[in-house]
């Protein structure tokens, strides 16, 4: 199964590789951004920005509802998950 997590990008880490670090409901890492950087949107204005994160790339940017939207669901999964096992 594949799943995008949003995350929000807090710092550009090394602009010339287009890595930055993300912070995924507290848990910083750093995620490669090429996917979402182009002339219109350089690697420095992506501080702030929220993306959808997959296997260490961001995959698109997302807007704040969307990212807090998705985020509540997963909580909500993980909570129904720990009643089903326990």
């Amino acid at each position: 199964m594949c799943l995008g997590i949003p995350g929000q990008i807090i710092e550009i880490s090394d602009i010339n590789h287009k890595l930055a670090i993300v912070n995924i409901a507290g848990v910083k890492r750093q995620i490669n951004i090429a996917c979402i950087v182009n002339e219109q949107h350089p690697p420095e204005k992506c501080i702030g920005d929220w993306v959808l994160v997959h296997v260490g790339f961001a995959m698109n940017r997302i807007n704040e509802q969307e990212a807090a939207e998705t985020l509540k669901l997963l909580e909500e999964l993980a909570t129904a998950q720990a009643q089903i096992t326990n």
